[in-house]
């Protein structure tokens, strides 16, 4: 029962990432019940959660009549759990692109889906969609006209509304734990394997101009002649505190303590040593999307699990995926709430997996148990890590403050 929980709770966290606009719950197991006044209590056959500009609410429909309740924004995720717990079987949710559905058996067991929209509630979804949008249209945004999505008006041209979509996407990643950043000095960021900086500087926008945020940020990245074409950017920008140097993630160091660490498409094993920067910085906030996830292809081998290893592609899916579940559980084993989310950039790379994770106060408990997993894998494997052997060679070296 207590793993059938954790498996509800852990649905809800990854659906509630994904900016809904409506949710639905039905298929109750029994007719739900609420406390209502004078102590009376009412059946509810099915409940409708619908987004409005500064909070959440709830239309709860009994046979004959439907009653309301706003819920705070902080409150709603909490809410939707428990009337999942409460007795609701079915949960579908729109995020004006996608439908996704959590079901509950009758036996317990939880199954997740999503598909893309083909009768969502339409005139919510184009409303919900546009207001919800971080970078709104009509604003004069330099990075985004030089990338061709934004006219010299601020319009989204039409051909690039997808691309406009997905940075928005990115930017809402970020913006749901904005709230993390320390309040009290600089705000420093670094961007390792920056590349072009598309998103570097939107991330600067969003943080410096959008935010208000006192915030410094340092692109990084191997190819000389990108970084001088960066720095003449960010020049014509105005963009005074984002520059862009040349270097190697292995053995960067910054002058500054680090509150935040970008890498998107750092290749293979460069990711892990951009994940244990971060760790070792004590950064508060990491977001990494990894590419070419090779090093546990090459060593993946076992005897009982052997279909896994006998076909090429399965292989090599089975293995990147593994990847980056290790380091997710690499980073909740040292201090951090780790998600790892859907994610499709710019590149359209089939490696679509967002790690995000979140410095905080986590039970021991919970952090010997995502070691334990790790070290279930690496035994059913063959598996070396590279971040297990970077942050855990000498255990010693890596404590929590708290």
């Amino acid at each position: 029962m207590e793993r059938t929980e954790q498996e509800l709770s852990q649905a809800v966290e990854s659906l509630w990432n994904m900016r809904l606009y409506k949710i639905i719950l039905s298929n109750a197991k029994k007719t739900v019940s609420e406390q209502g006044g004078q102590g009376t209590r009412k059946q509810y056959r099915k409940i409708v959660l619908n987004r409005l500009k500064t909070c959440w609410q709830a239309e709860k429909y009994t046979e004959k009549q439907v009653f309301h309740e706003n819920l705070p924004e902080d409150s709603a995720e909490a809410y939707l759990l428990e009337a999942l717990s409460a007795g609701f079987r079915q949960c579908n949710a729109w995020d004006g692109e996608w439908e996704h559905t959590i079901r509950i058996s009758k036996s317990g067991k939880i199954s997740c889906q999503k598909k893309r929209t083909a009768q969502a509630p339409k005139e919510k979804a184009a409303h919900n969609r546009k207001k919800n949008y971080i970078l709104e249209e009509g604003t004069v945004i330099p990075p985004l006209q030089d990338m061709g999505i934004f006219t010299a008006e601020g319009k989204v041209v039409h051909s690039m509304y997808d691309k406009y979509r997905q940075i928005n996407r990115f930017v809402e990643l970020i913006d749901d734990e904005i709230d993390s950043l320390p309040k009290d000095h600089t705000i420093t960021v670094i961007d390792f394997g920056c590349g072009k900086s598309y998103l570097t500087f939107i991330l600067y926008y969003y943080l410096a101009e959008l935010k208000g945020l006192d915030v410094r940020i340092t692109g990084l990245d191997l190819k000389e002649d990108v970084i001088k074409n960066c720095n003449r950017a960010t020049e014509k920008y105005g963009y005074k505190n984002l520059h862009f140097e040349l270097g190697d993630i292995n053995g960067y160091d910054s002058p500054y303590p680090v509150d935040m660490v970008i890498s998107l498409h750092a290749c293979d094993t460069a990711t892990d040593y951009a994940l244990y920067n971060a760790v070792r910085w004590k950064a508060k906030l990491i977001f990494s999307v990894p590419c070419c996830q090779h090093e546990l292809n090459r060593q993946m081998k076992s005897e009982d699990l052997s279909i896994l290893t006998r076909y090429g592609i399965v292989k090599e899916r089975t293995a990147a995926l593994m990847t980056d579940a290790i380091r997710g559980n690499l980073l909740t084993a040292c201090g951090y709430k780790t998600q790892l989310l859907e994610f499709v950039d710019l590149s359209h790379t089939p490696k679509n997996i967002l790690i995000r994770a979140v410095r905080t106060v986590v039970p021991k408990s919970v952090k010997q148990e995502a070691r334990r997993e790790v070290e279930e894998l690496k035994r059913t494997f063959g598996f070396r890590p590279t971040l297990d052997e970077l942050l855990f060679s000498d255990l010693q070296k890596i404590k929590e403050e708290r």
